[in-house]
């Protein structure tokens, strides 16, 4: 029998290894939910996550169906038609953009032969690979045995010929039930040392003082991490991947004679499992503590209307407690250095979309709705990073004065002092 170490083990092999390139293939379902354009821009992004965690796309495929099948989460001729396909192209894997049964996991490795991962188990193996910190690994291992716990019979699938021995069935069964409270087990501790992780760093806040604090939020790879280091003069670690980085990074940045604190935090995305978002609640923490959100978009992205949505969705489920007004925001549109668009031309007739709107459209739309909480930058140039800083400053004054009223005369003797310079 294999001990749970073992089964853990076997799950570790399951996921992408960082050492060797992969080739995989994708599946999505197209369903009276989500049209074909939507599916092709879940796939695109899925497509990205296999290239974080080290895999080469090679080939998608789609069905159209009104519900997934409950046992091979695809209909029999399209697995069929995967199969003749990986098998004729030496493919090592097959990702599923939705997440599998424990059923459907076992019924279609038992059909393809070669390793079946779905998009919570690739997203687990990046988070796995980025984490850093005592926190960010604790956070990881929790959302991990959470993702194990009700696939556990699928590693057993060695006792499937004992199934028809008398008296064989019982010791798998109880061998499984034991390593079920050993994994429930391991998932308590991870809680507790979680709660004592959120009790320092709840005490740490405290030791903060009053410092005005400003978190960056924001779509995973919009440039927080690079609009963080321009800002704070720091090195954290970033790239053109999906979740670059993991870990709660939080520097002390002045502007003019401002000081506050600013923070960089785990990037969200679509699809995002709830007990993923429970892991992190640590980290996540700092997005409710902050008292200004900076939320970054990557205005190149095609998709990134929709990323600004999933981004408002999940900051209203983390600050409930903040109630319908919310923080103050300022949206931060970056990478206008790559965006593009496609005039149409006089003779079309169609309706225009986004692909066809210049980027000074969107500036001025933008900026008649939001006003001065709008602004338009590109971290990697350095464009209109003055203007960002000026916002920040008046942002972070106003919620400075709220505290330390008595300052008022300082920033006023300042601002005559320094006239019209520009902003530091």
């Amino acid at each position: 029998m294999l001990s749970l170490w073992e089964i853990t083990e076997t799950m570790k092999d399951q996921v992408i290894s960082k050492e060797t390139t992969e080739r995989a293939v994708l599946v999505g379902l197209v369903t009276p939910q989500q049209g074909e354009a939507k599916v092709k821009e879940y796939l695109d992004e899925l497509a990205f996550l296999a290239d974080t965690a080290g895999a080469v796309t090679v080939a998608r495929f789609t069905q159209k169906t009104d519900n997934p099948n409950p046992r091979t989460f695809v209909g029999k001729g399209k697995l069929q038609e995967i199969k003749e396909y990986v098998e004729k192209n030496d493919i090592g894997m097959v990702i599923f953009d939705d997440d599998l049964t424990t059923k459907q996991v076992s019924n279609i490795e038992r059909e393809l032969q070669v390793k079946i991962l779905d998009r919570t188990s690739l997203i687990l193996d990046i988070f796995a690979k980025r984490a850093q910190t005592a926190t960010a690994k604790t956070q990881v291992e929790l959302a991990q045995y959470q993702y194990l716990l009700p696939r556990l019979t699928r590693m057993w699938t060695h006792l499937e010929r004992q199934r028809g021995g008398i008296g064989m069935r019982g010791p798998g069964e109880t061998q499984i039930e034991t390593d079920r409270r050993i994994i429930l087990d391991r998932i308590s501790r991870l809680k507790e040392e979680l709660k004592n992780i959120d009790r320092q760093k709840s005490i740490q806040r405290k030791n903060r003082g009053k410092l005005t604090r400003v978190a960056l939020v924001g779509y995973t790879n919009a440039g927080k991490s690079t609009l963080m280091n321009l800002l704070s003069k720091s090195d954290v670690f970033a790239e053109n991947k999906l979740f670059a980085t993991l870990d709660t990074t939080v520097r002390k940045v002045i502007i003019d004679n401002l000081p506050f604190l600013l923070t960089d935090t785990v990037g969200f995305i679509r699809k995002l499992p709830t007990h993923l978002v429970d892991s992190f609640k640590s980290t996540l923490d700092e997005v409710r503590d902050a008292d200004i959100l900076v939320h970054v978009v990557d205005i190149s992205h095609p998709q990134w209307e929709e990323q600004i949505e999933v981004v408002n969705r999940t900051l209203a489920d983390i600050c409930k407690e903040e109630g319908e007004q919310g923080k103050p925001m300022i949206m931060v549109f970056n990478k206008i250095d790559a965006f593009s668009y496609t005039p149409k031309d006089e003779d079309d007739l169609t309706p225009r979309t986004r692909e066809n709107i210049p980027l000074e459209e969107l500036q001025d739309s933008w900026m008649s709705r939001l006003g001065d909480d709008c602004v338009f930058i590109s971290a990697k140039k350095q464009i209109n990073i003055d203007e960002l800083k000026q916002k920040l400053y008046e942002k972070a004054k106003e919620v400075h004065l709220t505290r330390f009223p008595y300052n008022d005369f300082l920033f006023q003797k300042y601002d005559e002092d320094n006239g019209d310079q520009p902003i530091n």
